[in-house]
């Protein structure tokens, strides 16, 4: 074997155990641009050697493939279910995907609740409701445990009314009412044909925050105005106190760490010294620097370049690199909840 052909072998391995240390970092998202491209930037930016981020692109998905990402952010698979089915193939062949597809898609915000009395979270009192008009290829004989009409007396005595009615399944301000007695319950309710809907204690808030979560570690809390238009609903003057805002990380982190998001926002009502978790399901959350405002868009797009940078270095595929929460790591482990 001549020299050349030694030298020519020798480039070949160097470029393979290259190509084996080489971490791609993908974004999957949909009409948003401001994040996603902020994103890309941001970690491309860094220069860190082996790490790239880009769009990611499919234009094949085979079973049991791997794909080419160390880590993918998924912003947009809750609306797209091929997209979804991708990210579980992902996964298994050992790619991180934030968040993991496999909890986004058992998960739902009644649950959330549940979960939350349970670890010591407060939250409004709530309750789930059958769907106003039968789901689709069911008729009346689908429901024989279900009783009829429902204890409407007990369901309305629990929770109170002002009450606000809305997706058990979330999908942002969509479909959402506010209630002022059982007449005008009543009377929305026909409106939400085979929507699922909570119904929930309204929380008479002195102040209000909208707290994002990175990693089950890194909080932001942002002051937050829901009765404003939408485009002013980040420019609120609330002052909290030090102790408030310990508070409320806690609470955010312990949500966080048990449903296993690596991504999400929390929503607190303040009434009467309680943070009350409003919304706390949104593995997707607003991060559009014209809704957010300057300062919490670069909070979130280096905050997440960073974590995902941690995710690709640790990353191996063939392995499980994805997040799951205190909630299913200790069912699985048969310990109790608290």
């Amino acid at each position: 074997m001549n020299s050349a052909e030694l030298d020519y072998i020798e480039t070949e391995t160097d470029l393979n155990i290259k190509l084996l240390h080489m971490k791609k970092i993908g974004i999957l998202f949909g009409q948003e641009r401001s994040f996603p491209m902020a994103f890309i930037e941001r970690i491309n930016s860094k220069g860190i050697d082996g790490i790239t981020a880009e769009p990611v692109r499919i234009d094949k998905v085979m079973q049991g493939e791997a794909s080419e990402y160390s880590v993918i952010v998924d912003r947009i698979s809750q609306d797209v279910p091929f997209y979804r089915a991708y990210l579980k193939n992902a996964a298994l062949c050992g790619t991180a995907v934030i968040n993991n597809p496999f909890w986004w898609s058992a998960d739902e915000k009644f649950f959330n609740n549940c979960l939350a009395t349970k670890i010591g979270c407060p939250v409004p009192k709530t309750v789930i409701l059958p769907s106003r008009d039968l789901p689709t290829d069911t008729s009346d004989q689908s429901f024989s445990n279900l009783a009829y009409p429902l204890d409407w007396e007990g369901i309305f005595n629990y929770v109170g009314f002002p009450a606000y009615m809305k997706p058990f399944a979330g999908g942002g301000w969509k479909n959402v009412y506010k209630l002022h007695n059982i007449e005008d319950f009543f009377e929305k309710h026909a409106e939400t044909g085979q929507l699922v809907m909570l119904l929930q204690e309204e929380i008479i808030f002195e102040e209000y925050y909208r707290i994002y979560c990175v990693g089950g570690k890194h909080v932001r809390i942002m002051n937050y105005e829901p009765r404003n238009p939408h485009h002013l609903r980040y420019q609120a003057d609330f002052n909290p106190s030090q102790e408030r805002l310990k508070q409320m990380e806690d609470i955010v982190l312990r949500l966080n760490q048990y449903l296993g998001y690596d991504l999400n926002t929390v929503e607190l009502a303040v009434k009467d010294g309680v943070p009350y978790a409003i919304d706390f399901c949104n593995p997707a959350p607003d991060a559009d620097r014209n809704s957010v405002g300057d300062d919490n868009f670069e909070w979130v797009v280096e905050t997440m370049a960073n974590y995902a940078i941690e995710r690709a270095q640790s990353q191996e595929f063939g392995k499980d690199n994805l997040t799951w929460g205190e909630f299913v790591k200790r069912g699985s482990a048969k310990k109790k909840l608290i």
